[in-house]
């Protein structure tokens, strides 16, 4: 306890104390900035729904209040959150989160729930902790760091007493360092992971159960202009990851060098994990070819999840023909580097795709993609019969037209695909063997003069399997206008028939949904929208005709609410006397202002409703 809390101690120091030194350095670009400035928003969401099939699924009433602050000091940022969900589906209690990334110049300090930019190989999950980073702005050649210590999982702790219960799960904290140097042309980064399990974090009972782990990754990536039209990536980690900190510690003289840094147990084992990348631009045509290996059981705690024990190359090309743009790529992968699998499965992906701007109004696109996958041998030899061969072929095409004139605008968009997936083993008979075809169409018509748009859909899903037939119709129609003088009110409205078909069941169901939006002052903003679907089952059965009817609703509304608190701004008129403009929308001067623009609006719209009379007068 006395070791962590030493530990949590000299990391704030160490961050405030960089801080610190950060604000002195780049002081005399202060005056340039505004001296402060407090924006921030509120608002709520409120649902209802109900359903004729029961509640089971959701909640019937679910209500949320957030509000937002951002508080800027000469350039500095500080933004702050809140959340609060009265939602009794999924929490027994609110949830409430806090988080804060004030930034200033290049720095950036980081506090409660948040995130930094790893190594994919490294690291890739939020922490809840404390952090600062520190990246050269202008895209300049420098330095770049950053260094984080929180919780990356809390602890899931259980009765020993509750049979029924689920896995606990140990609390889990982390730290982490990153350095650089370079642009985005040339750069080396170094990244390192240090993550633990706290064994006292759950009952002792489930110890022996649920093993605690550690884990140190160190990663290196980088980027190598090699030339003009060639650049090299690489991007590689080492992890040492222990599955059980009970483990008996490893006594030799190679182990001996990792005293004070890592305890080697014999629950522990070292890994690598890797990515190449040369890529090519010979215009008008570019190649990439890449190379990635995971070797078998890597892991870094702190990624949420990462496949291993395989590795891949491929290669990809695009070029530019006319007008068209053509691009393709194939890859293969294989697993079973460990070679100590039953048996080895190997993928290859292949694709093609082209684009054609005809001109301005229409355009057309089409692509193919393929995928095989193939068992082998491992440790055992694979049968012929029962061997994994399945293959997968998908085209795609989506031709697109749009016109416009003075009182309309029209758009038309097609699309199609049509994949086949094949079960090419000897004992399938193509029972598992699916063809799909997808065909979708959409219109939709803005009339300009009345700022009125409606839109008319349809699609076509059809599924064919060995014995099996489905069938998906979707017909919607749709419609939204813009209202009042400023066109802050927003209607809308859809309408939409689903007619599901498979074998001899029929399901039917039509919906429609309603929408209103208004804004005030561009700060107050109220939407209210209702939704209501009746579906139908009809079966024909051998033992005569069934019909299941039912019905959803659901209704919500929210409301946000931005706004300038306070803001001090540097006055932009060099003639002014005053060196500053004060400004709240809360003001005295605020509220003269709308009075003002609200006044002069009436008198406009009064006297164009005069010279409308005057013209419209009958002439004696």
């Amino acid at each position: 306890m006395k070791k962590r809390l030493k530990l949590a101690i000299m990391t704030g120091l160490i961050v405030m104390g960089v801080a610190f030194r950060a604000s002195a350095f780049d002081i005399a670009t202060i005056a340039k900035s505004d001296p402060l400035i407090i924006t921030g928003s509120v608002g709520t969401q409120n649902t209802y729904y109900h359903s004729s099939s029961g509640s089971g699924y959701s909640s019937p009433f679910s209500s949320s209040i957030y509000a937002n602050m951002n508080i800027n000091v000469y350039g500095i940022s500080m933004p702050f959150s809140f959340y609060y969900n009265f939602d009794n589906v999924s929490f027994s209690h609110p949830q409430f989160s806090f988080n804060i990334s004030p930034t200033f110049k290049g720095w950036t300090l980081h506090l409660g729930k948040r995130s930094m930019q790893f190594s994919n190989y490294v690291f890739n999950i939020p922490f809840n902790g404390i952090g600062l980073e520190y990246q050269r702005q202008g895209g300049k050649a420098g330095f770049r760091a950053g260094i984080f210590y929180g919780t990356l999982k809390n602890a899931i702790n259980y009765s020993p007493e509750d049979v029924s219960v689920a896995t606990p799960a140990y609390r889990r904290t982390a730290w982490g360092v990153k350095v650089g140097y370079g642009t985005s042309k040339n750069y080396l980064d170094l990244y390192l992971l240090r993550a633990r399990d706290h064994q006292s974090s759950i009952d002792e009972y489930w110890w022996d159960r649920v093993t605690a782990q550690e884990n140190i990754v160190v990663g290196l990536k980088g980027r190598w202009q090699i030339a003009r039209p060639l650049a090299l990536t690489a991007n590689v980690a080492a992890s040492i990851f222990s599955t059980d900190m009970t483990a008996q510690k490893v006594e030799s003289k190679e182990t001996e060098k990792w005293d004070g840094i890592y305890d080697v147990r014999y629950s522990s084992m070292m890994r690598w994990a890797g990515d190449v990348n040369l890529t090519a631009n010979f215009k008008p045509i570019s190649f990439a070819l890449t190379y990635k290996m995971v070797q078998p059981d890597y892991m870094s705690l702190g990624v949420s999840y990462m496949s291993n024990n395989y590795h891949s190359l491929g290669i990809s090309a695009n070029t530019r023909i006319w007008k068209m743009n053509i691009g393709g790529n194939f890859s293969a992968q294989s697993d079973n580097l460990s070679k100590e699998q039953l048996y080895t499965t190997k993928g290859f992906v292949y694709s093609a795709n082209a684009a054609l701007p005809i001109n301005n109004k229409f355009n057309i696109s089409a692509g193919y993609n393929g995928y095989l996958q193939r068992q082998y041998d491992g440790v055992a030899k694979v049968n012929d019969t029962t061997r994994i061969n399945r293959i997968m072929n998908s085209f795609t095409i989506t031709p697109n037209f749009n016109t416009a004139s003075e009182m309309l605008a029209h758009s038309v968009s097609l699309s199609g695909n049509y994949s086949e997936n094949k079960d090419l083993s000897l004992i399938s008979e193509g029972k598992s063997d699916v063809r799909t075809l997808a065909v979708g169409a959409n219109y939709s018509l803005t009339v300009l003069p009345i700022e009125t748009s409606f839109g008319l859909n349809y699609s076509l899903q059809n599924s064919n399997g060995y014995d099996t037939k489905y069938t998906t119709n979707v017909y919607s129609l749709s419609a939204s206008k813009a209202l009042l003088k400023d066109k802050n009110l927003t209607l809308s409205a859809s309408v939409s028939l689903v007619d599901n078909r498979m074998d001899v069941s029929k399901n039917l169901s039509i919906g429609g949904n309603i929408s209103a939006g208004y804004t005030i002052g561009g700060a107050h903003n109220f939407s209210l929208s209702a939704s209501y679907n009746k579906y139908a089952n009809t079966n024909f059965m051998a033992e005569g005709y069934s019909r299941d009817n039912g019905y959803d609703l659901s209704c919500s509304f929210s409301y946000s609410y931005s706004f300038t608190a306070f803001s001090i701004t540097r006055n932009k008129d060099k003639n002014s006397k005053k060196k500053y403009e004060y400004y709240s929308d809360w003001s005295k001067t605020a509220r003269r202002e709308r009075e003002m623009k609200a006044f002069q609006e009436l008198k406009n719209d009064d006297n164009t409703q005069q010279r409308n009379n005057s013209i419209n007068a009958p002439k004696l």
